[in-house]
């Protein structure tokens, strides 16, 4: 992987960078694996911004994305490594030997042509195999780490992360996970050998606010820019400083009047 830096040839273009991404190999997606994304603009059902900061952006659509690896017993076939608009890691498409397709996420080190295989019984520790933690050697590296036996991987899904396997404790085992958190799991839940892949994906610069609107990103507000009524941070009063924090302030300053709890006035 490489981090591409141009010419400051415009002022957006002088702080950015860009992935080159040399680890893709195919830029056609499989029609089959395909799912329409609907942009919600951070709304829930009833209209309302429930998560701020998001709107507009490419159109993308949805890869759908095995995180069980429950298809034993069959080799699978790498036959390309593509680019995903929806996460940061690569992914990687798979054909099993009944002819089936699947994308799963893409490690760093897996190849075109390479096979893997996936269950408890005659598969070895290599890279992209999926195996439960009971079957995986102490100290390995792993990725897409199943909670509950069964149910798919929740953990360590983002490019370039990585958790290693410590310790087993009779049904359960140890995981030290990217952030340092030491976390218990079933050995029955299953992980994908090795470190996902597209690891410069941290390294690259945005440049400009454009680039983050075409991601589906809104601006960011201070706190301390707001009306009063918008945010804790904001001036309480013309000319007052900003920034101070709820329980700093005096108590000559005046609250906002709201009901106790969800008191109503009674009903005649």
């Amino acid at each position: 992987m490489a981090i591409k830096i141009y010419k400051p040839t415009s002022n957006g273009r002088r702080n950015s960078s860009v992935n080159i991404r040399e680890e893709v190999t195919s830029a056609t997606p499989e029609k089959s694996l395909l799912k329409p994304l609907k942009k919600k603009g951070g709304r829930n059902f009833q209209g309302f911004i429930t998560s701020r900061h998001r709107g507009g952006g490419n159109k993308q659509k949805y890869r759908v994305i095995d995180f069980k690896r429950n298809k034993d017993g069959q080799a699978a076939t790498v036959l390309s490594i593509q680019y995903d608009p929806c996460r940061t890691a690569n992914i990687a498409l798979l054909e099993y030997e009944d002819g089936e397709k699947r994308y799963i996420l893409s490690p760093l080190g897996l190849k075109v042509g390479q096979k893997v295989y996936s269950g408890s019984q005659g598969v070895e520790p290599r890279v992209g195999n999926c195996m439960p933690l009971s079957k995986i050697p102490l100290g390995l590296e792993v990725h897409n780490i199943e909670m509950v036996p069964g149910r798919g991987g929740k953990l360590v899904r983002t490019a370039g992360s990585v958790a290693r396997l410590a310790a087993r404790e009779g049904k359960m085992a140890h995981l030290i996970l990217p952030s340092g958190e030491m976390r218990m799991v079933h050995t029955e839940c299953r992980a994908t050998i090795g470190q996902l892949g597209n690891t410069d994906h941290q390294g690259q610069r945005i440049g400009k606010a454009g680039r983050n609107r075409h991601k589906g990103i809104r601006p960011y507000v201070r706190g301390s820019a707001m009306n009063p009524v918008a945010h804790p941070m904001a001036a309480a009063r013309a000319g007052a400083a900003a920034g101070v924090t709820p329980s700093a302030r005096p108590a000559s300053w005046p609250k906002a009047a709201r009901p106790a709890g969800n008191a109503r006035a009674p009903t005649k």
